[in-house]
């Protein structure tokens, strides 16, 4: 099982920089990302190269999350932040990547197509590297599970790194989804990965006001106006938007630092319900252990 989940038993990083630019989909600043090769152990760590008067670097972790209306936003001690890390967190985690330095220039990760997508192939051009040390992996052990209105998210024990999430909006075009998937590598790439975010014309101006949605567009989102889709091309997949809850589920279960063997249940749920989720988790110590499999690994070879 392990030696087929996410890329084996052992860490990886990066072979060589991934570097990629883009448009934030709410500061609408154009940022450049550099991903860079980073030690084992390191984790996932990004650092504002924009910002040299104080402690730069924000390592990923459910405590770190500061803001989650409509994206994850980590912070560290000296206020630095950075915004809408989720698609590359969940292309980070599904290729296998355990350890890196997202190096960017401005305050919000570029939202390329709104999808995880882009951030793969970038990823797979940029290779991966096995480095000498176990892949850590957080094996649910007891359910956790957080309750916020009619919203539900739950973490809770099998064999394999399971999602399934339920959406419904009051729209034709969505209504009712749900999805419940084993989940990859493989099957990332082939079921959720290209699944966009989207959002609702009617409240666009309003979020502007907030600061939020100011690089969105139809090339970034999909864009729904009562019970019509507004982009040309239409949807990628007919429940193309519960797929993306899921795909920003899997990117912001990442900040716990390693990858889950269990199962991950959302139903109506966003990243403030997932946020509660995994520092529910963290704070769950009985419910959870770390565990490896490099030594089975090295037997059987």
């Amino acid at each position: 099982m392990a030696d087929g989940f996410q890329s084996g038993a052992f860490q990886h990083t990066v072979k060589t920089p991934a570097m990629f630019a883009g448009v934030g989909v709410h500061t609408g600043e154009f940022t450049q990302v550099a991903v860079r090769p980073a030690d084992t152990d390191a984790g996932i760590v990004f650092v504002r190269v924009d910002i040299t008067d104080r402690d730069n670097r924000v390592p990923v972790s459910p405590q770190a999350v500061c803001k989650t209306q409509l994206g994850t936003v980590i912070e560290n001690a000296a206020g630095v932040t950075v915004a809408t890390i989720e698609h590359l967190m969940a292309a980070l985690v599904m290729s296998g990547i355990d350890n890196a330095v997202v190096e960017l220039d401005g305050p919000e990760m570029p939202i390329m197509d709104g999808s995880s997508w882009p951030f793969l192939k970038i990823l797979d051009r940029a290779g991966r590297r096995p480095q000498a040390a176990a892949r850590r992996f957080i094996e649910i052990i007891d359910t956790v599970e957080v309750v916020d209105g009619d919203k539900r998210a739950a973490l809770k024990p099998a064999l394999q790194f399971e999602v399934a999430f339920a959406i419904e909006f009051p729209t034709a075009v969505i209504g009712r989804q749900e999805i419940d998937l084993a989940m990859d590598e493989a099957a990332f790439r082939r079921e959720l990965a290209d699944c966009r975010t989207f959002g609702f014309l009617h409240e666009v101006e309003a979020l502007r006001a907030m600061g939020l949605a100011r690089g969105g567009s139809m090339d970034n989102a999909v864009v729904i106006e009562g019970d019509r889709i507004l982009n040309p091309e239409g949807l990628r997949r007919p429940d193309e938007f519960v797929r993306h809850k899921a795909l920003d589920a899997i990117g912001d279960l990442y900040v716990l630092g390693a990858p889950i063997l269990g199962r991950f249940e959302g139903e109506l749920a966003g990243h403030s319900v997932n946020n509660q989720l995994v520092r529910a988790l963290a704070e769950r110590p009985d419910a959870w252990r770390v565990v490896t499999f490099a030594d089975e690994i090295a037997v059987a070879v």
